[in-house]
């Protein structure tokens, strides 16, 4: 009698931890963090070349999800060696004093078939704002694939001070692109 008393807690224990989130691991060759925008109203798709995403997701059960997702500034590449330090300076990024930007859900909600509906914090050169955005998950070969555009203002948190605020030469708006390919 003693110890099924002692089992039962044991299994429920178990099932708890069967039924949570599960931490994927990103590969990073698969994956990639995009900046675009309009330079002189020209489309312009520049990449981040480091970040780092953890996702704990249950497709059963994806409200118990979470993701965290930090972009190391200095690493965007705008397609020219000069501008990559421009955008790294203080005006734009200042990767010095600001070398990630990151964003960390509150929440994760199915919106339909492969689907979800994300929120969370957005912090970037020391501002943070809350941020809706949808987000699509589909399974390839055994890993998950998630996908999803979240548009900002850049002027929101401070990317380009100075001259840079004029729009005309760089828009304001700007998209974060994103596809993070993780496995168990």
């Amino acid at each position: 009698m003693k110890k099924s008393r002692l089992l039962l807690p044991a299994a429920l224990a178990c099932v708890a931890l069967a039924a949570s989130a599960v931490p994927l691991k990103t590969d990073v060759a698969r994956s990639s963090v995009a900046a675009v925008f309009k330079q002189m109203n020209v489309p312009v798709e520049a990449k981040f070349k480091k970040f780092n995403a953890q996702i704990d997701y249950d497709p059963v059960k994806p409200d118990a999800s979470k993701a965290t997702v930090d972009i190391d500034t200095a690493s965007l590449d705008v397609g020219e060696a000069e501008m990559n330090k421009e955008v790294a300076k203080k005006e734009w990024f200042d990767s010095a004093k600001y070398p990630k930007a990151s964003f960390v859900s509150s929440s994760i909600k199915p919106a339909g078939a492969g689907k979800l509906t994300v929120a969370g914090k957005l912090l970037i050169k020391g501002k943070s704002m809350d941020v809706t955005f949808p987000l699509t998950v589909k399974a390839d070969g055994g890993k998950q694939v998630f996908e999803g555009a979240l548009p900002i203002r850049r002027l929101a948190f401070n990317i380009g001070e100075g001259e840079w605020k004029d729009t005309s030469m760089v828009a304001d708006e700007v998209v974060i692109k994103f596809r993070v390919t993780a496995a168990q």
